[in-house]
């Protein structure tokens, strides 16, 4: 039974137990807290840094969707009228010239994603299939393989560009000197030829990240189950489709989303490959805003069209998010 012991008269009194010692009250959790707010305090300078980085241009873009920002209000961006919803509204207007322009953007955009993210994810996961059977050489091939995600993008599409030239292109000395497949030199970078130019240097650009993501995945896949497979008397085909592609259902949802994030946004390829004015069969969206921010000095405009682009692309990520996730619930299931 603990009891109450004054040492002397004015002092506090301290309750003892039976043994005679003490009654300890509770500690503080002096080290719990110290161990849990660690992590905290050492994200918190990444965390300083990303919001300067990131959200605040991303506030400032939104604020300047709303004026009738141009380049008579450069020096001071705060006198710039207020617009409102004007510059949303002639964005979306598709009957004036400058929505129906940016239409035609969007649609060019959303074609060559599909068919670029297609061909990557297509090419890149038959040369990671083709890669995991031992083989001499295989390393050197997986090393060749990563070169062009390797290279720098303005290294590689410059040297692309020399390759497209109508007069002396490597391009054209294959396809029409050597195979004969074109009756005269073609001009790729410029008229309807540009797309499949653009086309053609963002799968070679964008493939071996494909190959890298789907071969990693593949290691995860047990080597016994394509050993039980060929026992039963499955072919190769068989094997890919009731093996390879299941267990690799994970890794694509990741990798066609990233896939189609980087190209949906693709500014240096476009840029360095056709320069400031890019032709209209590949005319980008993010290249078109860039002509309507920094070419026509429009900068309302502009962030107005940056925020629909940044409201469309959180559509799709939040759509094909809910729909590969009741997918996966489902396969579960």
């Amino acid at each position: 039974m603990a009891t109450t012991v004054t040492a002397k008269a004015g002092a506090r009194p301290v309750r003892t137990g039976s043994s005679g010692g003490p009654v300890r009250g509770p500690r503080r959790p002096t080290g719990w807290l110290r161990r849990v707010s660690l992590p905290y305090l050492l994200l918190l300078p990444a965390l300083l840094l990303e919001l300067l980085v990131h959200l605040v241009p991303m506030v400032i873009g939104v604020a300047m969707s709303f004026k009738e920002l141009t380049q008579f209000y450069i020096r001071d961006w705060g006198a710039a009228p207020w617009a409102g919803f004007g510059n949303y509204r002639m964005s979306v207007e598709f009957d004036a010239p400058v929505g129906e322009a940016l239409l035609h953007s969007f649609l060019v955009t959303v074609a060559f994603t599909l068919l670029s993210v297609g061909l990557c994810w297509l090419v890149g996961t038959a040369a990671a299939i083709c890669m995991q059977d031992t083989f001499r050489g295989r390393g050197l091939l997986r090393a060749l393989f990563l070169v062009p995600y390797a290279l720098p993008v303005y290294a590689a599409v410059i040297t692309w560009v020399f390759m497209f030239q109508h007069d002396n292109g490597l391009v054209n000395h294959v396809l029409h000197d050597q195979l004969h497949l074109t009756g005269k030199p073609s001009f790729w970078l410029i008229g309807d030829n540009s797309f499949f130019a653009l086309l053609t240097v963002s799968v070679w650009k964008g493939w071996p990240f494909a190959f890298l993501i789907v071969m990693a995945g593949l290691q995860n896949v047990p080597r016994e189950l394509y050993e039980a497979a060929a026992l039963d008397g499955a072919g190769t085909w068989q094997q890919i489709r009731r093996i390879t592609l299941p267990s690799l259902r994970p890794v694509n949802q990741v990798l066609v989303l990233v896939l189609f994030l980087w190209t949906f946004n693709d500014f240096n390829t476009p840029y360095v490959l056709f320069g400031r004015a890019a032709p209209e069969a590949a005319d980008l969206v993010s290249v078109h805003i860039y002509q309507a921010s920094f070419v026509s000095w429009n900068f309302g405009t502009g962030s107005a069209m940056s925020v629909l682009l940044l409201l469309f692309l959180l559509a799709v990520t939040g759509v094909y998010l809910a729909l590969t996730s009741r997918g996966r619930r489902t396969a579960d299931a």
